[in-house]
């Protein structure tokens, strides 16, 4: 048996979450109101253990902890049942693979994201970025979570596919993503499994663009491989990448990254700005600053790579916006052999949670973690939270890939679009977090007004 480096000197925590039911166990306050319960869950302990169904799952509270489960990807590796639900829509991507798989995957992938490439992928940001930014009309409300998806979803199909291949890709992606996101969640939800076998009309349009999204997918994949040139995107890095034996991904291999990277570039990021415009509405301290911030800096013209270093403000407003409201607000990982976790044994094959929406809510990890403080994040600030107590992006070897790319898009379009607009709330909507497939705001009409 592995025992996982529990300190003697600490006595942890480690409780059962009540108000279990017979057969599904906790399921029904996962399905119906999960960030409330699972935020109730750090004052019981350390650690806390609840049931999906029949099976045994395990909270853990604490950062220490939850950094001992990340860091061990081995002993901990990638699973439960949203893995076992996703896998079949994602196939062997990064988020999916066990252990081995996704150690090969990282070394192969990784090139895709060096410092070169996200800087050619920021000329592409900046491009949508002016073009959206140019597109809203004053005073004639915009859905913000619709307009966000738009726009990463042509970031990241530019940024994928090239741009002379991006606009039919734009349109397949903003039209089969959403579909394809709620029908996943749902199915990842469901303990039973029967949902996804019932003739529903749900299921019928799931399938349908789960299709599209395959055939558009192996449709430009075929196209690469036979025109054989590399067009500077993330899609050439993909098939022009080689392992230390000289090995390549396989065409079903690079697919499986390309569907998960859709789904970790679009719907996240998206997810994310939208929470960013609604926070900046309530704050107008905080809007005040970012305004004096891109307007010094940017003097009117659009942002480019080159000034996100002198974005400070800027990149510290996203920063709380993924504390307060991180799109990946719980993931799950697998025990791959008995080993023990705040001095409570984990068989092989116990599920274990992961809420950065949680952790990050936690108090004492944070001063008033309910409050949207961007200057929390000042770098002797940020050198004082503890370790394990912010992860937005995960850590250890499956920390996102995508993290300097999706920092990067984010401040541009940030910067952007609040350079030349102010986004007022629409009176009488009221906004509620969702948790599904990512943190989202549901739709959130707001009103353009020009700076």
């Amino acid at each position: 048996m592995t025992t996982t480096a529990d300190t003697a000197e600490r006595a942890w925590r480690v409780a059962a979450a009540p108000r279990r039911l017979p057969l599904v166990g906790h399921a029904l306050s996962m399905g119906r109101r999960p960030l409330e319960f699972l935020g109730s869950l750090p004052e019981l302990g350390d650690l806390v253990e609840l049931r999906i169904g029949s099976r045994p799952a395990f909270l853990p509270c604490h950062p220490e902890l939850v950094q001992r489960v990340l860091l061990n990807a081995r002993v901990y590796d990638t699973g439960g049942p949203v893995k076992e639900k996703a896998r079949p829509i994602l196939g062997n991507g990064l988020i999916t693979s066990d252990w081995s798989d996704h150690r090969r995957q990282r070394r192969l992938v990784q090139p895709a994201f060096h410092k070169a490439r996200i800087a050619a992928y920021a000329e592409v940001m900046q491009e949508e970025c002016a073009a959206h930014a140019a597109s809203w009309e004053a005073g004639q409300p915009v859905d913000v979570s619709d307009a966000m998806q738009g726009l990463t979803a042509r970031v990241t199909a530019r940024a994928l596919f090239s741009t002379e291949m991006a606009p039919d890709a734009v349109v397949e992606i903003q039209r089969s993503l959403p579909v394809m996101v709620r029908g996943a969640y749902r199915r990842a939800v469901d303990p039973t499994g029967l949902l996804a076998r019932l003739p529903l009309a749900a299921n019928r349009e799931f399938d349908r663009a789960l299709g599209r999204l395959h055939a558009l997918i192996d449709g430009i994949i075929s196209g690469y491989r036979q025109a054989a040139e590399d067009r500077g995107d993330l899609l050439s890095a993909l098939l022009n990448a080689r392992d230390e034996d000289g090995s390549r991904l396989s065409d079903q291999e690079v697919h499986d990254q390309v569907m998960t990277l859709l789904l970790a570039g679009v719907e996240t990021t998206a997810s994310a700005l939208t929470w960013a415009w609604h926070l900046l509405a309530g704050h107008p301290e905080v809007a005040a600053r970012l305004h004096a911030e891109v307007d010094e800096v940017l003097d009117g013209r659009t942002p480019t790579y080159a000034d996100i270093p002198r974005l400070k403000y800027t990149q510290r407003v996203f920063t709380e916006t993924l504390r307060l409201y991180p799109p990946a607000w719980m993931f799950t990982r697998a025990v791959t052999e008995d080993t023990e976790l705040g001095g409570h044994r984990l068989p092989a094959g116990t599920d274990v949670l992961i809420s950065p929406y949680v952790i990050h809510r936690t108090p004492g990890l944070f001063a008033d973690p309910e409050t949207f403080e961007p200057d929390r994040w000042l770098p002797e600030r940020a050198a004082e939270v503890a370790r394990g107590a912010y992860l937005p992006f995960g850590a250890g070897s499956r920390k996102c890939i995508g993290d300097v790319f999706g920092m990067t898009e984010a401040t541009l379009a940030l910067a952007a679009l609040a350079s030349r607009w102010r986004l007022l709330p629409m009176p009488g909507h009221e906004v509620r977090a969702h948790a599904g497939m990512s943190l989202t705001t549901g739709p959130l009409p707001m009103i353009p007004e020009p700076r």
